[in-house]
């Protein structure tokens, strides 16, 4: 599952074990977005700490983990370095499916390599309410309506800034770290 995670929430929680139940998945990779070059210039929460609060996010679920892959590599983030690293990891006939939001899968014709990255894995968009999106007619594609999708990652920064509450919209411990590191205070965005 990629995505900058800033903040991880239970929608993209909720979005990875619906998609791992729908296609028998025995884990969930959460792949946080290094430098992502479709973001750049817009100011973003530092990548050790989105890292952190994946890990902390998905502790719980022995299903998930959560990879360096893309925080650690520099330069910019690009899914088919991304993908290529993990085929490198899995072994070459592992088959990948890349879950993300259906807003992202919208745009995957701008991608870098997208011809490519549809060679290296099978994509699933997890559709928030409210946004839909028409069957592009490509197998290695799909769209899934996951209810919780409908939190995000921008109006959790938005309520933090104004001091209203988050809970139950991240996992406590993700909560406590947003607090105790003192993120999106300052921050208002339509990222």
């Amino acid at each position: 599952m990629g995505g900058t995670f800033d903040p991880i929430h239970h929608g993209h929680l909720v979005a990875a074990s619906e998609v791992a139940d729908a296609y028998g998945l025995s884990e969930v990779v959460f792949v946080p977005t290094g430098s992502s070059w479709q973001k750049a210039g817009q100011v973003r929460t530092d990548g050790e700490q989105r890292y952190l609060m994946a890990v902390i996010a998905t502790a719980n679920d022995p299903r998930f983990r959560v990879s360096r892959v893309d925080i650690d590599r520099p330069g910019d983030t690009y899914t088919v370095d991304t993908l290529e690293e993990l085929h490198k990891q899995y072994g070459p006939d592992t088959s990948l499916i890349f879950i993300t939001g259906a807003d992202a899968i919208a745009g995957l014709h701008t991608w870098h390599r997208h011809d490519r990255v549809l060679e290296l894995a099978q994509f699933v968009g997890v559709s928030r309410p409210g946004f839909s999106l028409a069957d592009s007619g490509d197998e290695r594609i799909s769209v899934m309506q996951v209810p919780a999708m409908a939190i995000s990652s921008t109006d959790i920064r938005r309520r933090v800034a104004q001091r209203r509450t988050i809970e139950y919209l991240v996992p406590a411990g993700v909560a406590r770290f947003i607090e105790k590191q003192g993120l999106y205070l300052d921050t208002v965005d339509e990222r």
